[in-house]
């Protein structure tokens, strides 16, 4: 297989990675679907569009296109957690994912920061059972260990964020998005599943040429629709 990130070149060595809401999604599901589907890893990007607009494990639900979700993949690259790659009887080009290579740390961490990203922010309890099905789990006591590891980090990765009126216990939330919003544990999922995902609705901008190309068409659409108003209704006068 070709290595098409070969030649890339790496503007983000240095410094903490920050990643944004579509970007983070993608990667979490590169992680997920490596263990959780190994057969249809590397995933193409028709796959991975599907992962990411899963209806379950994912909160919030989004609706991502092609263009959004092979957007996030260019940066991801440009970031160096992500490669593809092409092989001389591959239909597509294919991509995995790198974060082991930026993040090295344990698969049941890794596990962890996957869920993190692709559920918000979750108790211990929920991400021990939330990662079963990705990579076997310790102890709870073990759980949150690596989870207070994880947050002392010179690079924090987690931060376990203050307990919220008519929650039971704390949770953890990602750092790998930038810090979270005061508020961003009030409604996060927990164990019973209870909070309904939001659905995200993404809007793509487009390049100031094609916005003007746009307008032009809009109205000749509308002049166009005039004229044929005007058409019928000399024919109606005619008949």
């Amino acid at each position: 297989m070709n290595d098409t990130d070969s030649t890339r070149h790496d503007s983000t060595d240095a410094g903490f990675v920050t990643l944004d809401v579509l970007e983070a999604r993608v990667l979490g599901c590169l992680i997920e679907k490596e263990t959780t589907t190994p057969d249809l890893y590397p995933l193409s990007l028709n796959a991975l569009v599907n992962a990411c607009n899963q209806k379950n494990n994912r909160a919030p639900v989004m609706a991502l296109g092609e263009a959004e979700v092979e957007g996030a993949l260019d940066r991801l690259r440009s970031k160096r957690l992500v490669m593809a790659f092409s092989g001389a009887n591959a239909r597509a080009i294919k991509y995995r994912h790198r974060f082991s290579e930026r993040f090295p740390v344990e698969p049941l961490a890794q596990a962890m920061l996957a869920e993190l990203m692709l559920r918000g922010p979750q108790t211990t309890a929920g991400l021990r059972g939330n990662c079963e099905r990705m990579v076997a789990v310790s102890e709870l006591a073990d759980c949150e260990a690596l989870l207070v590891h994880l947050s002392e980090r010179s690079e924090p990765l987690v931060r376990k964020l203050s307990r919220q009126t008519g929650q039971k216990e704390a949770r953890w939330v990602q750092l790998l998005t930038g810090e979270p919003s005061p508020d961003e544990g009030a409604g996060a999922s927990g164990t019973d599943g209870a909070r309904e995902a939001v659905k995200v609705a993404v809007t793509m901008m487009l390049p100031a040429e094609a916005e003007a190309r746009l307008v032009n068409l809009e109205a000749e659409v509308a002049t166009l629709k005039i004229e044929l108003a005007r058409l019928r209704a000399a024919l109606g006068e005619a008949g």
